[in-house]
C-alpha cells in the first residue's frame, strides 16, 4: 500500500541561529579567495557542510591547523575562550558565528562561576556546545547527563554550597525537565535562569513533533547523526509513541514500504530541500498536511566581525579601491573583486534574505 497522507511539522527546518551562521560563512566565501577556514563543522548537517566544501572551505578542528592570516570562521556552537583566542592570532580574519543562545549559557556560566557557584550543566558528552560552554569555568562546572549524575553530584558537594543548573540549547525538553526536577529536589536553593537554556527553535520543532507524531503511522526525522536537536526530536517522537521513527539524512536512505500517514519534520540545521526530496519520495496518495503549531520570527544579524568587515569593503569599493587583480589572488586573507558596495548592503541588513536561498546561489 502507498502512503496516503504526509503530516508535515510546522515549524521545522532551519533555525535563527543556523540561519545566522549558513549566512556569514556563505559572506566569507564571497569575500575571500579560497581556501576559508571554519572550526568545527559549521552546523551539524552534513548536506551543508558537503556545499561548503565544495566551494572551498577547510573545517578544522583545531585553530593551529589554519596558515597565518587566513579567514577563519568559528561555529554556530560556540568555542572555549582559549580557542577563540588563539584563533585571533597571528593575523587571521576572524568571524565568530556562535548562536546568541549559546554565548548566553557562556555569560550564565561565568558569572555564576564568579560567584563562587557550581554550575551543573546538563549536555552531551563530547558535543562541541557542551565542550565550549565547560571551557568557560572548567572548575566550577560538572557534567550532568542523567539523573544518576545528579545524586553523584548531591553526595560530593557540600552541605549549603550555592548550587546553579544550566543546559545544553539543544537537548530534548523532556530529558531536560526529568533532570531539572531531580536536581531541585536533591539542591532545593538551585539557582536557575529566569529563562530556559532550552533554544525556543528546539522547544517549538518538538513541540510541533508531539502533535503529528500522535497522528501518524510511522514519522522521518531528517538530520545528521551528530546533530544533536536532531536526535532529541527521535526521541520525542518515539516518546510519543509513534511506531516507527526513521532518521534520515536525505530522500534516498527511505525505506521502500512506509504506508499509511507519515510525519515528517527536520532539525534545526537541515535544509528544506531536504524536506522538499522526501516529501516528493514519500509521494503522498492524498497530499501534504502542514501541522501548524506556532510561528517564528526571530532573526539573528550577522555577527560584528563580519559587518565591519563588510562595511570596510563597501567603502574601499566606493572610493575606487579596487581589489587585488587575479594574479594577486590566491594569498591567505586575499579579497576577491565581485564584492560591491551593495552587496556588502546586504550583508549588513539580511533579515529578509534565507539561508536556502544563500545555498542555492552557492550551488549554482
Amino acid at each position: 500500500m502507498p502512503v496516503e497522507r504526509v503530516l508535515l511539522a510546522s515549524p521545522r527546518g532551519f533555525c535563527a541561529g543556523v540561519e545566522k551562521a549558513i549566512k556569514a560563512l556563505a559572506w566569507m566565501v564571497r569575500v575571500f579567495e579560497p581556501p576559508v577556514y571554519c572550526y568545527h563543522e559549521i552546523v551539524h548537517n552534513r548536506h551543508v557542510v558537503d556545499q561548503f566544501r565544495a566551494r572551498g572551505v577547510i573545517f578544522v578542528d583545531d585553530v593551529d591547523q589554519v596558515p597565518d592570516g587566513a579567514p577563519l570562521m568559528l561555529s554556530a556552537h560556540g568555542s572555549a575562550p582559549e580557542v577563540v583566542s588563539a584563533a585571533r592570532d597571528r593575523g587571521r580574519v576572524v568571524v565568530d558565528a556562535v548562536c546568541p543562545l549559546v554565548t548566553k549559557v557562556h555569560h550564565e556560566l561565568k558569572v555564576r562561576a564568579g560567584k563562587g557557584y557550581t554550575v551543573l550543566y546538563v549536555g552531551h558528552e563530547g558535543h562541541e556546545e557542551a565542550v565550549g560552554t565547560m571551557a568557560v569555568a572548567p572548575d566550577s562546572v560538572r557534567l550532568v547527563r542523567s539523573e544518576h549524575d545528579v545524586e553523584v553530584a548531591a553526595t560530593e558537594i557540600a552541605p549549603g554550597a550555592p548550587v546553579a543548573l544550566l543546559a545544553q540549547t539543544t537537548l530534548s525538553h523532556d530529558e531536560w525537565s526529568d533532570i531539572m526536577n531531580r536536581a531541585r529536589e536533591r539542591f532545593p536553593d538551585l539557582w536557575m535562569p529566569n529563562r530556559s537554556d532550552l533554544c525556543f527553535a528546539t522547544t517549538n520543532r518538538q513541540a510541533a513533533l508531539k502533535v503529528i507524531a500522535a497522528r501518524s503511522d510511522a514519522v522521518v526525522v531528517i538530520g545528521s547523526v551528530n546533530s544533536s536537536n536532531t536526535r532529541a526530536l527521535e526521541k520525542v517522537a518515539r516518546a510519543s509513541g509513534c511506531p516507527l521513527v526513521l532518521r534520515v539524512n536525505e530522500a534516498t536512505e527511505l525505506p521502500d514500504d512506509l504506508t499509511g500517514t507519515v510525519g515528517v519534520t527536520a532539525g534545526a540545521s537541515a535544509p528544506d530541500e531536504l524536506v522538499d526530496a522526501v516529501v516528493a519520495r514519500l509521494a503522498p496518495v492524498h497530499g501534504v498536511e502542514e501541522v501548524h503549531v506556532t510561528d517564528e520570527d526571530e532573526y539573528f544579524p550577522p555577527p560584528p566581525e563580519l559587518r565591519d568587515l563588510l562595511r570596510g569593503l563597501a567603502a574601499a569599493v566606493a572610493v575606487g579601491l579596487a581589489a587585488p587583480a587575479p594574479a594577486e589572488a590566491g594569498a591567505a586573507g586575499t579579497v576577491t573583486s565581485d564584492v560591491g558596495p551593495g552587496d556588502a548592503g546586504v550583508g549588513v541588513g539580511d533579515r529578509h534574505i534565507s539561508a536556502a536561498d544563500v545555498l542555492a546561489r552557492l550551488a549554482g
